[in-house]
Formats: structure tokens, sequence, C-alpha cells
């Protein structure tokens, strides 16, 4: 099984990405960054510490 970063990061690779936004809270997230996908599952959260890495990633596609 892919950890939870990688897995995310090999389906943003794949085009299964189909938008992401911040929001104030998600669940007992706060803040949060949400991931949407064409695929299941279709909503993944990424805690604030990681919001950087993945803008990077963003930047890059």
């Amino acid at each position: 099984m892919y950890p939870y970063h990688n897995k995310i990061k090999q389906r943003i690779k794949n085009n299964e990405l189909e938008r992401y936004e911040y929001v104030e809270k998600y669940k007992n997230i706060c803040p949060c960054m949400l991931l949407y996908f064409s695929t299941e599952p279709k909503i993944r959260p990424i805690r604030e510490h990681r919001f950087k890495e993945y803008e990077e990633i963003f930047n890059k596609f």
C-alpha cells in the first residue's frame, strides 16, 4: 500500500486532479486544502504544513 501523500502525488501526475481549494475547516483539520479527484476517493484533505509542497507541484503542472 502507498503512503498517503505518495499516492496523492501519483494521482496528480496521472491527471486525476480536477481542482483544489482552501477551506477554514474540514472535519477536524483547520485550515485545510481539499483536493478533488475524478476517481475514488474523490476528496483528499491536506494539512497546512503540506500546503507549500503541494503548491509547488501544482506550479509544475
